[in-house]
């Protein structure tokens, strides 16, 4: 079951606040698609939120806490995409203060994914807001 093409972004990204206590890196927004599947869907949606430990996925279904989840996704400069496994963490879908999504964890990141990642992360929080 496919999700038919997913929505832009038209809310903010939600507050950098909402489970920073729980992230071990700080994030940088850029806007991304991202195609994930579960053991019996696949779905097409964006991230604004992303740094080499997880990301937070918007969507108005969100998978519950614990699913696991196959991630791929381009990152701006990068010739091929990032496949990894993760895990949903939180979901956001009970706060109506905050964009509908789920903040995943990565479960199988390897060092060269991660240095992009990161590398994209420096470069953005480095520009003049």
């Amino acid at each position: 079951m496919a999700k038919a093409g997913a929505r832009p972004l038209s809310r903010p990204a939600r507050s950098a606040q909402a489970g920073a206590e729980r992230r071990r890196s700080a994030r940088a927004p850029f806007v991304v698609r991202v195609d994930y599947g579960t053991v019996d869907a696949f779905f097409s949606e964006f991230t604004s939120d992303v740094n080499e430990g997880g990301m937070f996925i918007e969507t108005e279904t969100p998978q519950p806490p614990g699913a696991a989840v196959v991630l791929q996704f381009r990152i701006p400069g990068s010739d091929s995409p990032i496949r990894v496994r993760g895990r949903v963490v939180w979901t956001s879908a009970e706060r109506a203060s905050q964009t509908p999504g789920m903040g995943i964890e990565f479960e199988n990141l390897d060092a060269r994914a991660r240095a992009k990642i990161n590398a994209v992360v420096r470069r953005l929080r480095a520009q003049p807001e």
